[in-house]
């Protein structure tokens, strides 16, 4: 009996799950006139955007395409569909309607923001080091083709910018797995990941204390002259940095200085007999420990950047061009006029 109705409970909260989906999109549908004609669809989508009701918004677009697949606003409805997912958060489906606007009309003047907006539902998505990295491949790779696509673009600023965002946080990735093998002890599978660091994220903020922790891996590793050539290299190109003064410490404490040793560039005075920190001399003679605060997601510097919606003018009656133009000149400097040409 209780079996029955646990079964019949399982059954109605499974069949409840569609019939809300139903329910939310039936009231969406209700606020779109089954009459209208392409272009108060289109700027019924327009005012949905304005008002922060991108669902609908995307459903208006959506119509467009299905009714009017010939019309003028077709184009730009497939567009800003894409555009009203990213606002919402979906970015499977941007991406998805983003790769059809493309297939469709590869030569349009907006496939370079149609490319932008591809990549930015992939940035969108990077995670916490501690995480899979996938998405944080795909948005390299999608921001290096608007890069070598639209060179002389504001959209590839943007990208190149958010490029070395993402070469930082694969950076900090290979640092966050380096640091779990040196803790386990497992020094070779760590010098492997600080190594890939210096090799392959050279430009990354990341690489001194790569540095660093190589001295010390090669140190418990016992090759001393490794730990001495890793200890020279960090010298040379950070004799400032905190990672210097802790891999030169270490050395010193191992009796490995040579006269040719470089001193640390800002810590001579500590050298010379000035105390230290308790916490910089635990630093300078022990791993240091791995953060248990994970850095957050790479953050867009400007909303604009993000694909935020500025604030519209009023539409005027007639004119599709001048109005599409006006729609989207706010975005400014950084989005620039690319929604001046018509299809």
């Amino acid at each position: 009996m209780w079996g029955s109705r646990l079964c019949a409970t399982g059954l109605c909260a499974t069949l409840a799950v569609p019939l809300l989906a139903g329910c939310a999109s039936d009231d969406i549908s209700k606020q779109i006139p089954q009459s209208a004609d392409a272009e108060t669809l289109y700027n019924d989508g327009i005012d949905a955007l304005r008002t922060g009701h991108y669902k609908l918004a995307s459903a208006e677009f959506e119509l467009i395409q299905q009714n009017f697949p010939y019309s003028g606003y077709t184009g730009h409805a497939e567009l800003m569909e894409g555009y009203a997912y990213y606002l919402q958060g979906e970015y499977a489906l941007s991406v998805q309607q983003l790769e059809r606007f493309l297939q469709l009309h590869p030569t349009s003047p907006d496939a370079a923001y149609a490319y932008y907006l591809r990549a930015l539902c992939y940035y969108e998505q990077i995670g916490i080091v501690a995480r899979d990295q996938l998405s944080t491949v795909e948005a390299m790779e999608a921001l290096e083709e608007v890069v070598a696509r639209f060179p002389q673009t504001s959209y590839a600023r943007d990208a190149r910018l958010k490029i070395d965002l993402c070469r930082d946080h694969l950076a900090g990735k290979e640092m966050y797995v380096g640091r779990y093998y040196e803790r386990m002890r497992d020094y070779q599978g760590a010098y492997g990941r600080y190594q890939r660091v210096i090799q392959d994220y050279q430009t990354t903020n990341h690489v001194p204390e790569a540095l660093e922790r190589l001295v010390e891996v090669t140190l418990d590793l016992g090759l001393i002259n490794e730990a001495r050539q890793d200890a020279a290299v960090l010298g040379y190109n950070y004799p400032d940095s905190k990672w210097y003064r802790f891999a030169y410490n270490k050395l010193k404490n191992h009796d490995l200085l040579t006269p040719e040793t470089r001193k640390p560039g800002k810590d001579e005075a500590a050298l010379k007999g000035e105390a230290i920190s308790a916490k910089e001399a635990k630093e300078a003679s022990e791993i240091i420990p791995v953060s248990t605060d994970a850095p957050p997601p790479p953050a867009n510097t400007d909303p604009q950047a993000a694909g935020k919606m500025p604030e519209l003018p009023q539409k005027k009656s007639g004119g599709f061009g001048q109005a599409v133009g006006n729609f989207f000149a706010p975005v400014g400097n950084f989005f620039g006029s690319i929604w001046n040409h018509i299809f």
